[in-house]
């Protein structure tokens, strides 16, 4: 009895991970070996990953996109690095599962929202929208994610929204303002796991931040020493990606089929196993 009732609630749901930004190749490692098992153990119907740190630490290629979505990742957002390497542009041209933010000027290159389309459930909607406050003045988050949420909600009620921020106040505010009207929104850039997960009154999945997928022996996924020097000296230093406890971070949540809204949210934080680090 108790199976057949988890299976009839699998029907009238869906089940998505969302992973935190993927720093260097250790991250890439993850996504590999770690990904492939929790679709299955988990049951995911798609799989969302913040890839702009995935090249060497600092932006994202042709290549690392594409391992990443041959480990088992559906779409990729990015953030405020995902210029740093030149050939992004080509990905942006040619692949439609990766999305830099959304508040870009029009015109500029690439887009800042998809949809994912399925044979047997509602399609799924994803965005990417960074912040302003300490980064970069784009174009206002608020007004550009109200009207592409009211945009995509002629198509579907299932809308999951990366927000690439580094105040923790402009990325609540920007889920509380879109609470009842997309399925989840959760923060990314800081590279540190908030214990917030929640769901709002209007039904809206909540994380500040899904921490970061890669060395976590490390100053957020690079080289402890350098980092350290670089505080005490102001001198510039070589940033190398760290290489020790290599975790996948992320959330995974439930969504109603029918309705968007959040079921269930729950935090994971998953070590690559010490044979395979």
């Amino acid at each position: 009895m108790w199976l057949f009732a988890t299976y009839a609630f699998r029907l009238r749901s869906v089940r998505l991970l969302f992973i935190g930004d993927i720093v260097g190749e250790p991250g890439r490692r993850a996504i590999r070996q770690i990904v492939p098992r929790l679709r299955r153990q988990l049951g995911l119907d798609l799989v969302i990953a913040n890839g702009e740190n995935s090249a060497g630490g600092s932006g994202i290629t042709v290549n690392t996109a594409s391992e990443i979505f041959s480990g088992g990742v559906d779409v990729i957002t990015s953030g405020d690095h995902v210029w740093d390497q030149r050939e992004v542009t080509t990905l942006m041209e040619n692949e439609p599962r990766f999305l830099r933010p959304l508040n870009y000027p029009p015109g500029t290159v690439g887009r800042g929202s998809t949809v994912v389309h399925f044979a047997d459930r509602p399609p799924i909607a994803v965005i990417n929208v960074q912040g302003r406050a300490f980064m970069a003045a784009l174009e206002n988050p608020f007004l550009c994610l109200e009207a592409e949420v009211t945009r995509l909600r002629e198509t579907t009620p299932l809308i999951f929204v990366d927000v690439h921020a580094e105040a923790t106040s402009e990325k609540i505010a920007l889920a509380r303002m879109v609470d009842g009207r997309v399925s989840a929104v959760v923060g990314t850039h800081t590279h540190v796991q908030t214990a917030d997960e929640q769901i709002f009154p209007g039904g809206t999945a909540y994380l500040t931040d899904a921490g970061f997928t890669g060395p976590h022996e490390s100053v957020l996924g690079r080289r402890i020493e350098p980092i350290i020097k670089r505080f005490l000296t102001n001198m510039p230093q070589r940033f190398d990606v760290a290489s020790d406890r290599v975790k996948l971070q992320g959330v995974w949540m439930d969504l109603d089929a029918s309705t968007g809204l959040a079921q269930s949210i729950q935090r994971i934080s998953e070590p690559l196993p010490a044979e395979e680090a």
